[in-house]
């Protein structure tokens, strides 16, 4: 994957700066290893995910990035030390591959990018002192450690915005190296120091000069060279300056991302892009799945070739035992064939064993006497020193034990051929079970593969004003709101519930109001039931894992803000005065789908609600679940049009852990 260039740098922490001076920060996560994603609210926008990568890229995202469910420590920190800050500024540190983000919450922080050989990211205190890196790193003369003053590498390079021909000058002076090797060390890279050198060229060409060979010694470059040079600089960089970028990614015979049209590839296709933020995600996006589709490819494999190296052993195994039947049936038959032979070779051995020879003795006397011809002697091959005799007949090798009998010696392979001929049917089994295991894991990494949780980008969606609140619609059709926290608990009452609805309330501390919008019509039972069950489930008792909560309601004239002399109600809160009506145990239960009202969406609500307007939903409960690992499962299960998102799912899952209703699933 491509790093950022100086360059690219420059022009993205620009946009971000602009973009996203005075959001707050939401959660932070780590994706993997080297990647962090900061979320954002941005006021009138709404969400904004940054992503970090050390030593790579730094962009928005449309493209959210899974999730470990543990999240691991440094954004666990940056949760605790960040949430709710206010961005100050996104800036490049001197023209380098550093990218400083500040930010105020209880003091003044900094985010250190940095994007260098492997990179980092560091988060600093207002002193400059390091909390946290991503990663701990040593050098002779930097220390990135907790604890440490934070040391800047030392400054290597070149603004190409404002250096001067002076400055240009002495840069090649010094150098002891080409010219393009001069110009890529300085900061610019390989790619921008091509493109100078071509600019150069192109300038001279024009006035009809002598054109500059790029592997020239820098140092021996004339007058006039190095201003056509420093205007070259001049032509590239100055829109750069000026903030007139052309955001763009080039595909010919590579795909880069450029914030600036270059002669390099002019020949090249060009994809232009409103934002380089725009462009860099695209073109990071593609890379991050090419990748995750190459490592679950790898992992598929490995688990694959498992299976078939054992496979293959064992179908090498099954050849061996047919092997084995083949050949002790012919070497049985053969003793037999030849048994007049054998008996006579036996006989001599025997007899000159008699005489005192020794068995290497007699192995010399018979090799020689095969040699001179005698009958005995032509079938053998070896007699060994404990006197057992190799011999061949047929081009076959076979061992022969001289202190038995020969039909004992043909047994001996009969009855390996039997041994080996009982061992093919548990062979067979094997192979049969390894082949189907084979099939099994190759099926699931077809479906796997086709259903992998690659990014997928995340277009801002226009939401109804009920979906920005906890919101269900009865089986009889009336429309029932919530609130999500004490702001819109405040606006339920405020803002949402009319003269002629119902408010309802969960009988415990930590509970949303809710406003069931009748619009005219009579109250049910059914919308009474069903929002009693709304009103539970979205309250504590959920994460306080009840199965059951007792709900109220009251009618809107009952519902103050007033206090009595003395009193305090705090904001979201409301005082109740007069009858309470009670619904005693409602059950804890909420079903989640996707339903057609006003146009398909997601809800969140009571199963006999949800019934009645599609049989696309799950049912969850209380339970042990952390809410991301439910929400990856739900979307798995209800996605089928692929409308929804992981985070459409996060946000109407109540608060707290849960698990599906085996009544349902």
């Amino acid at each position: 994957m491509k790093t950022m260039t100086n360059v690219d740098i420059y022009a993205i922490s620009h946009e971000l700066n602009e973009f996203l001076e005075g959001a707050r920060v939401d959660k932070s996560f780590q994706p993997n290893k080297e990647t962090v994603v900061m979320r954002f609210h941005k006021a009138g926008f709404g969400r904004v995910d940054l992503v970090m990568e050390a030593g790579k890229r730094i962009h928005k995202s449309q493209y959210p990035l899974p999730n470990p469910t543990k999240p691991p420590s440094f954004p666990m920190l940056l949760r605790k030390r960040l949430k709710g800050a206010n961005l100050l500024s996104i800036k490049q540190y001197n023209f380098d591959r550093i990218v400083e983000i500040t930010l105020k919450k209880d003091q003044i922080y900094t985010i250190v990018v940095e994007l260098f050989s492997k990179g980092n990211i560091i988060l600093l205190d207002e002193d400059k002192n390091i909390i946290m890196p991503l990663k701990r790193k040593s050098w002779s003369n930097r220390d990135i450690s907790a604890k440490r003053e934070y040391a800047y590498p030392p400054e290597n390079g070149i603004n190409p915005i404002k250096i001067t021909e002076e400055e240009l000058k002495l840069l090649f002076a010094n150098s002891k190296e080409d010219i393009i090797r001069t110009l890529a060390k300085s900061g610019l890279g390989s790619l921008y120091a091509e493109e100078i050198i071509l600019r150069t060229n192109d300038f001279r060409t024009n006035e009809d000069l002598s054109l500059i060979d790029k592997k020239s010694e820098a140092s021996k470059l004339s007058d006039d060279e190095l201003k056509s040079i420093h205007l070259a600089i001049q032509s590239i960089f100055k829109p750069l300056a000026n903030g007139e970028i052309k955001p763009e990614i080039v595909s010919g015979d590579k795909e880069d991302v450029l914030p600036l049209e270059l002669l390099k590839y002019k020949d090249y296709k060009h994809n232009y892009f409103d934002s380089f933020n725009e462009a860099c995600d695209e073109f990071y996006s593609k890379a991050v799945k090419n990748t995750i589709t190459d490592e679950q490819e790898k992992a598929w494999n490995k688990k694959i070739s498992k299976f078939e190296k054992r496979l293959e052993f064992q179908e090498e195994t099954l050849k061996g035992f047919k092997d084995t039947i083949e050949k002790s049936h012919k070497k049985g038959e053969l003793i037999y064939s030849n048994y007049q032979k054998i008996q006579s070779l036996i006989n001599v051995i025997e007899n000159a064993k008699a005489n005192d020879y020794s068995y290497q003795e007699i192995d010399k006397i018979l090799k020689k006497a095969k040699k001179e011809g005698m009958d005995e002697a032509e079938i053998i091959k070896s007699v060994d020193k404990m006197g057992n005799i190799i011999i061949n007949i047929e081009n076959t090798d076979i061992n022969i034990n001289s202190k038995i009998s020969i039909p004992e010696n043909a047994n001996i392979y009969y009855e390996k051929a039997k041994k080996a001929k009982r061992k093919i049917d548990g062979a067979n089994i094997a192979i049969e079970n390894t082949k189907k295991q084979l099939e099994d894991i190759l099926n699931k990494k077809d479906n796997a593969m086709s259903s992998i949780m690659l990014p997928q980008k995340r277009v801002k969606k226009e939401l109804k004003w009920y979906e920005k609140l906890r919101w269900f619609v009865s089986s009889t059709g009336i429309l029932v709101i919530g609130g999500r926290d004490a702001n819109s608990n405040e606006n339920i009452v405020k803002k949402y519930l009319d003269n002629n609805d119902i408010y309802m309330h969960a009988d415990i501390h930590g509970a949303p109001s809710i406003a069931i919008k009748l619009n005219g019509k009579e109250l049910d039972e059914n919308t009474i039931k069903e929002s009693a069950i709304f009103a539970a489930s979205f309250s504590s008792a959920w994460s306080d894992g009840y199965s059951t909560q007792d709900v109220y309601w009251v009618t809107p004239e009952q519902v103050s803000k007033s206090p009595e002399s003395g009193e305090y109600v705090a904001k979201g809160s409301f005082i109740i005065r007069g009858r309470r009506n009670h619904v005693r145990g409602a059950k804890l239960r909420i079903a989640v789908g996707i339903v057609d009202y006003e146009g398909k969406r997601l809800m969140a609500g009571p199963e006999e609600a949800m019934k009645s307007l599609t049989d696309n939903y799950i049912v969850i409960k209380p339970g042990y679940t952390k809410k991301e690992a439910m929400a990856k499962s739900i979307l798995s299960k209800i996605n089928e049009d692929n409308i929804i998102e992981l985070d459409d799912i996060v946000r109407v899952l109540p608060t707290g852990k849960c698990d599906f209703d085996n009544k349902k699933y």
